[in-house]
């Protein structure tokens, strides 16, 4: 078993899936406080993201691709990756594991 912190990401591609999303990493968290954990929003989620904040918004990596193709606007306060899909894929090669809310 190895020392390194658990690497968690999970991704929510709308409304119900992020809900579900938050409340798996909150509770991650609590159980590992050492853990990493991000959630990845694409799709319908993130405009679901944007119009609900929440106490787990520190741990969200919206798309830039969905915000550009569904004329969204983040607050500069919210992290982006360029491509979901690229992002996710970068992080399970770099050992992460992956959950779908």
């Amino acid at each position: 078993m190895s020392d390194s912190p658990l690497q968690l990401i999970i991704h929510a591609a709308d409304a119900a899936s992020l809900a579900r999303a938050r409340s798996n990493a909150a509770n991650f968290v609590a159980a590992r406080p050492q853990a990493e954990v991000e959630i990845v929003v694409n799709a319908d989620a993130v405009a679901a993201a944007l119009e609900a904040p929440h106490t787990t918004d520190d741990y969200l990596r919206l798309c830039a691709n969905t915000l550009e193709k569904k004329q969204l606007n983040a607050p500069a306060t919210l992290a982006r990756v360029p491509a979901a899909v690229v992002y996710i894929a970068e992080r399970q090669r770099a050992g992460w594991a992956y959950m779908r809310a």
